[in-house]
């Protein structure tokens, strides 16, 4: 007991005494010898927590889809545990933002793909061999022999050199697109990033490119590595309604058509055309690829329902005691995928880990905040936002409209599918060295006897799947960090065990719920980590910095002119 309170008692001396830290670390740092018996002392040792993950991810909450029963039972849970906490409404006097949407919901959910080649047809049956949506919100969408073109990764970026669409016109045309980006193909640390992929790998930048270019379709072909995560995630997150901000709040141009092929399909459709699809697929890799029409053409007829909407964020703040106009955020997704009645058997997606943990850590932090004595200097924002899965859509709309400006937010702190684990001696850093907040948490875990290292899949991209990334859009430094594999009870060994488990049999499952037993120990371990440097953030004056070689510096420089 006593080494747990000088654990405690290090990390509040840490939030009230320690210096700046200094500028980002470059090199990870090497696991430490664990404490004996290690365990957080914070939120009674996840007995707060563990309350509210149950109800969170309880069938009550039915998954917790936006625009249904679950999404009302979820912000109101939310707004009574803040008011119960003694916060106060956080979007100018309210504790909810509304989040116009457009719902799209794909009606003939017996569409096929059609495609003329090889001197006959091949069809691409609905969930078996592709997913298909429509992104334009029109009733009706068709697409009537419209001509193939393989464009490698569809990227054009030219601070890489770097064009998949030079000299090439696919307006009308449907482009098949590879997952991920040519660094992570070609495994080259020199191009782009590497493994690590970049935005210009992430499935949202390959349908807004395609629409930028003028293509009336886009298929991207899955691969379980370069996506990071297998089929069976891409079906269930393309059932039921779609989502989007409406085009008065995003006026970009958008696909009518966009979707996926299984890599199988992908095989099946190039070999039916004459063509190798795994030496055009290495082709892509090259700098200088040149993009390959296919002898073939597609049809389809998409109907779907459209409705227009809103969804909350749950906002909630403690104000500041001396510099109230400065903030930093905490956030997480409340949404899920919620049910799917067309299932037989267990049909709710609960969520618990995805995002249920990130939603209980937001309010036990809170609770943390509002018994800090001296309350914090800055104030903190905790913000449960909607519409992740759906494409990070309520950060994007709180980045666009934040109760405090974002040249004035110091910081994003964010936290989603939290690492149900024992403890682990590292918290892997989502983006690790991009900004001097990893010293912050450096400081926050050496003080648990712990150390902070990179995630080891930066080619997944996690970096562009949660909502801190719209918050680093707008150069505010964002902080996403979690319990890593290197288990104190059990070594890497037993936590990629753990992961690997969640990731192959529970994410974006049915199968994703609470369990009584869970281990808790870890997680709020992790949440301790967390609060201690938005405590140490929040009472300070100094703002953390980006990375020199971060691409969101210059937003960050430019706002603060």
């Amino acid at each position: 007991m006593r080494q747990i309170l000088i654990l405690a008692s290090a990390a509040l001396t840490l939030v009230a005494c320690s210096e700046a830290p200094p500028p980002a670390a470059q090199n990870a740092a090497t696991p430490a010898a664990a404490p004996a018996g290690y365990r957080s002392t914070f939120a009674n040792s996840g007995a707060d927590f563990a309350e509210r993950l149950k109800k969170l991810a309880s069938d009550e909450f039915e998954g917790r889809e936006p625009g249904t029963l679950g999404e009302r039972l979820t912000t109101a849970y939310l707004k009574d545990q803040f008011e119960r906490i003694g916060l106060k409404p956080g979007n100018n006097g309210s504790w909810f933002q509304s989040v116009p949407t457009v719902e799209i919901t794909l009606q003939n959910t017996d569409v096929a793909l059609d495609v003329a080649v090889g001197g006959g047809h091949e069809t691409f049956a609905y969930k078996t061999d592709m997913v298909v949506g429509n992104l334009s919100a029109k009733p009706e969408v068709s697409l009537k022999d419209s001509e193939l073109v393989f464009v490698g990764y569809g990227v054009n970026a030219p601070e890489q050199n770097w064009n998949d669409y030079a000299g090439l016109d696919v307006k009308g045309k449907t482009v098949v697109v590879l997952v991920n980006d040519p660094g992570f193909g070609n495994n080259d640390a020199e191009l782009f990033k590497g493994r690590a992929m970049t935005y210009y790998g992430r499935w949202t930048y390959k349908f807004e490119e395609a629409a930028r270019q003028g293509a009336a379709a886009a298929l991207i072909v899955h691969e379980t590595e370069g996506a990071g995560y297998g089929w069976n995630v891409v079906e269930n997150s393309w059932s039921g309604p779609q989502f989007d901000l409406p085009a008065s709040e995003d006026p970009a141009p958008r696909l009518d058509v966009a979707g996926w092929l299984t890599k199988a399909s992908a095989e099946r459709l190039f070999a039916k055309a004459g063509l190798d699809f795994a030496a055009l697929r290495k082709s892509a890799d090259i700098r200088g690829f040149k993009p390959q029409a296919l002898p073939a053409s597609l049809s389809v007829t998409l109907k779907s329902g459209i409705k227009s909407g809103s969804s909350d964020n749950v906002v909630a703040m403690l104000p500041g005691t001396t510099h109230a106009d400065e903030a930093i955020v905490y956030s997480a997704h409340w949404d899920h995928l919620g049910k799917d009645p067309s299932r037989s058997g267990d049909q709710i997606f609960n969520g618990a880990v995805d995002n249920a943990t990130g939603v209980a850590g937001l309010i036990v932090i809170a609770e943390a905040f509002a018994r800090q004595n001296p309350p914090p200097q800055r104030s903190i924002v905790f913000a449960a936002v909607t519409l992740e899965e759906s494409g990070l859509l309520g950060s994007r709309y709180y980045a666009t409209h934040p109760p405090i400006p974002m040249d004035k937010t110091v910081a994003d702190i964010n936290m989603d599918a939290m690492s149900l684990t024992t403890v682990a001696r590292n918290l892997a850093v989502v983006g690790y060295g991009q900004s001097e907040l990893d010293d912050y948490l450096k400081a926050a875990a050496s003080a648990q006897g712990r150390v902070i290292t990179p995630e080891e899949s930066p080619e997944k991209g996690h970096f562009f799947r949660s909502d801190h990334f719209n918050f680093a859009r707008k150069g505010v430094p964002a902080l996403y960090a979690k319990g890593g594999a290197d288990l104190f009870d059990g070594g890497e060994a037993a936590g990629r065990a753990a992961f690997e488990d969640y990731g192959k049999n529970r994410y974006h499952q049915v199968s994703d719920e609470y369990k009584d037993g869970m281990p808790l120990d870890g997680v709020t371990a992790d949440l301790e980590a967390l609060y201690v440097v938005g405590s140490k953030l929040a009472s300070e004056t100094t703002w953390p910095q980006w990375a020199a070689d971060s691409e969101f510096k210059a937003v960050r420089d430019a706002a603060k002119k």
